[in-house]
């Protein structure tokens, strides 16, 4: 909740109702906006100290909006960044599915129990049909962050059609964000757990557990 308010409700308030020139202004209206996410980001990577690929790419994300939006550069340039985000992402799944730490699999074991999933998987066929239904649920994520930045990519050339650094190219930026979440989170959202569902499934076929067994909220 507190994600949502920070990251997406107040910035688009504050970008459609605050930066006209009557109030904060276009400049100081987007400073505002971005100010919320990009200091929420850097306090939670100082508190966590997890610095990971998916947060500094948010926090670039964010300061490359508002330098597209002060410097007035190529309208273009936003939806491009709209999409490169969640594309590089994707790339960046794929990419651990080829390594000894796929993203997929330490996602999983976050909420599964892995020395117990392990300690069923007896055989070599039930460790390779494993790995293989591991690596078609990494492909059902990938798939979800191109969705993703193809639907950024149609959103932002839709909504975002103002001259950068004019009070209407903000207003359209708050717009973006507002819509961004049931728009683009939420189809992404399904995949995700469509993926996650599915290899749960799988698990239990491979090793007879019950779900309830399989997650380490079991008692």
């Amino acid at each position: 909740m507190l994600n949502l308010v920070v990251n997406i409700l107040l910035p688009s308030i504050i970008l459609t109702k605050f930066s006209s020139a009557a109030y904060l202004g276009p400049v100081y209206g987007l400073l505002l906006a971005l100010s919320l996410p990009l200091g929420y980001g850097l306090y939670d990577l100082v508190k966590t100290k997890r610095y990971n690929f998916v947060s500094i790419l948010g926090i670039i994300s964010i300061v490359l909006t508002g330098g597209i939006g002060l410097l007035a550069l190529p309208l273009e340039l936003i939806a491009i960044k709209e999409a490169a985000v969640p594309l590089l992402i994707g790339i960046g799944v794929l990419i651990t599915a080829r390594t000894k730490f796929p993203l997929v699999k330490k996602l999983l074991f976050q909420i599964a129990n892995e020395a117990l999933i392990m300690s069923k998987l007896t055989t070599s066929a039930a460790q390779q049909t494993f790995e293989r239904k591991t690596l078609r649920a990494t492909y059902l994520v990938a798939l979800s962050f191109l969705v993703s930045a193809t639907l950024n990519y149609v959103l932002a050339k839709i909504i975002v059609t103002s001259p950068p650094g004019t009070a209407e190219f903000t207003a359209e930026l708050g717009r973006l964000t507002a819509y961004s979440y049931p728009v683009i989170a939420l189809p992404s959202t399904a995949i995700l757990v469509a993926a996650v569902f599915l290899l749960l499934r799988d698990i239990k076929t491979l090793t007879g557990l019950e779900l309830e067994t399989v997650l380490k909220t079991s008692k």
